[in-house]
């Protein structure tokens, strides 16, 4: 039916780099943080935050060891990123699950970084999406907004554009489910130890083949040894700056 589970890391309009903290033991939602400040993505105009709710799929892997054959560069570490266009705006850390629509090769300072497009199984309007052409047809522009939302959104930070493969064409559902089932396979290797994973923390409570598969007891102790949550940091006034570029 090509519905998956997504882990929602940052709600739609948020600006927060929330990702799963994969070199943490049972992997956390944690804020990126960069130079030692927690790190939040630019406004590109017309843009505000992230501009679908992101997150990503559990039990995927780009694998940095292995090269994409349809992109010539090898994986980025993590889990495969999922760009939800529903209505609705989701939590964070929420789990929903998704139709898959097609998928956009983000090619990130020389790694493959794959784009799911997909929408929330419970969105009202989700029986009209069955492929790529739909998004199209149904949300004007939402497709070129994607890209140029990922072509740009680390110029501020003094980087360069991103590039794509596929000259920036998104590909459709058939061929994104076999990216995802690929990044799944490579996700059994490194959970059962096929594969070295270097730092990432493998450690979980479902996967019984795994050497790295843990109690709930002893996760338990994991999560009760977390320092207390705080209050939260004020967000800093700059993360509402709006930077303008000319398109090229």
């Amino acid at each position: 039916q090509n519905v998956f589970n997504m882990v929602v890391e940052v709600p739609r309009w948020t600006n927060a780099k929330m990702e799963i903290a994969t070199k943490d033991p049972l992997n956390p939602i944690k804020q990126d943080v960069k130079k030692g400040k927690l790190r939040y993505v630019a406004n590109v105009f017309p843009h505000k935050g992230y501009i679908w709710n992101y997150g990503a799929i559990p039990q995927t892997w780009e694998d940095p060891g292995h090269k994409d054959e349809n992109t010539g560069c090898c994986g980025d570490n993590d889990p495969i990123d999922v760009c939800e266009i529903g209505s609705k705006v989701c939590s964070r850390g929420e789990v929903i699950k998704v139709k898959v629509l097609g998928t956009l090769a983000l090619i990130d300072e020389g790694e493959t970084d794959w784009k799911i497009i997909a929408i929330n199984v419970e969105d009202p309007e989700a029986e009209n999406y069955n492929d790529i052409n739909d998004v199209r047809r149904m949300k004007p522009g939402y497709l070129e907004a994607t890209v140029d939302w990922f072509k740009r959104y680390k110029v501020p930070d003094g980087k360069p554009e991103n590039q794509f493969a596929f000259n920036s064409e998104f590909k459709d559902k058939d061929f994104a489910v076999n990216v995802i089932k690929s990044t799944h396979e490579h996700w059994k290797a490194l959970i059962t130890k096929k594969t070295d994973g270097g730092e990432i923390n493998c450690t979980n409570l479902t996967v019984s083949n795994s050497p790295f598969c843990c109690s709930q007891e002893c996760a338990k102790a994991t999560v009760d040894a977390a320092p207390p949550c705080k209050a939260a940091n004020p967000v800093p006034p700059e993360v509402d700056k709006w930077f303008y570029y000319q398109k090229n």
